[in-house]
């Protein structure tokens, strides 16, 4: 976290800067005396050896962070063993694959899959100051800096994933990418300061969308970019669902718009130039259960007799991609 603030110090930029050096200090003190999980996992991130990778590549479906050669050879069994079930204790792995060492950690999503179909429709991320909102792990954020950005900043407030994070930019150590332990709401007004920023698989769980895109719109500058992936209806007759309790065994999704609905939420937000470049319907290959998650996954949440339908009844999750300028 003080790294990004460093890099904002020399830039001198906004207002929002004493603002946002407040939040970071507020974070810093709260996680120095944390308690529960951000303790649990503080110490597990800490307690992870100092193996330092020969090679590191971020261009593959993996991020790969060295390999088992790296371990030190005296007891290299058992430091891997122990590196692997420190790794495991970070559970779930939603995000990724990633390969530290050997260890491989099979995460949930097939998160190459989401990134191979966007990566066609990218613009040019070298030199770009980058937001990702509800980074999760920072798969994404990894995948991006291969292409050289400015930086990334990811924000993701859940403890178990912004640890795993840490425990991977532990080895990693990519001086572009930081992550912020905070909801999107709490980041201050950034006004016309991102070049691009990625939304992907948040926007179903805000009760207000049009005002996060709007917020969004307006920290981007004048030319930047959305991208925004979001569950939809593959229809485009401008309706949405707004489920009655549950979708997908999901509490916390309020509404699921159709194609046209979307595109309708990201013009009323100030959005020009807005494209759908995507539309897949996710399947048990590209999410499921593995031993890194222990909990249920897409199978489990999709009616058996029909798997065209969620166990509530509703249309099985289809996500769709779509990109617009400010």
């Amino acid at each position: 976290m003080e790294r990004f603030l460093k890099q904002h110090r020399e830039f001198k930029l906004g207002p929002w800067v004493e603002e946002l050096t407040r939040i970071i200090s507020e974070k810093r003190a709260f996680l120095d005396t944390a308690k529960g999980n951000f303790q649990r996992y503080k110490s597990l991130v800490e307690s992870l050896p100092d193996f330092v990778p020969a090679k590191i590549d971020l261009m593959g479906n993996h991020i790969l962070v060295g390999d088992e050669a790296d371990i030190p050879r005296e007891g290299k069994s058992d430091k891997k063993k122990d590196l692997q079930e420190k790794l495991a204790q970070l559970c779930p792995w939603r995000k990724g694959p990633f390969n530290l060492f050997g260890v491989d950690i099979d995460t949930e999503w097939q998160s190459w899959m989401k990134w191979d179909r966007l990566l066609p429709h990218l613009p040019e991320l070298s030199g770009r100051r980058i937001l990702d909102i509800g980074s999760s792990n920072g798969y994404y954020m990894f995948r991006m800096a291969a292409q050289n950005p400015l930086f990334v900043l990811g924000l993701e407030p859940q403890s178990s994933f912004y640890y795993q994070y840490l425990a991977i930019q532990k080895f990693l150590r990519q001086d572009n990418v930081f992550c912020l332990p905070i909801p999107h709401d709490q980041l201050p007004g950034m006004e016309q300061y991102f070049d691009l920023v990625f939304c992907m698989g948040v926007l179903y769980h805000r009760k207000s969308p049009i005002e996060m895109l709007k917020s969004i719109h307006d920290s981007l500058k004048k030319g930047g970019q959305i991208v925004l992936e979001n569950l939809v209806l593959d229809t485009r007759e401008n309706r949405c669902l707004f489920p009655k309790d549950r979708y997908a065994k999901m509490r916390n999704v309020f509404f699921i718009p159709d194609l046209l609905a979307m595109e309708s939420w990201l013009a009323r937000a100030g959005f020009t130039h807005i494209q759908c470049v995507d539309v897949a319907k996710t399947s048990c290959e590209e999410q499921r259960k593995t031993d890194w998650i222990q909990t249920e996954s897409l199978k489990d949440f999709l009616n058996p007799d029909d798997p065209d339908k969620t166990v509530e009844g509703y249309p099985a999750p289809v996500r769709a991609v779509f990109m617009a300028r400010a």
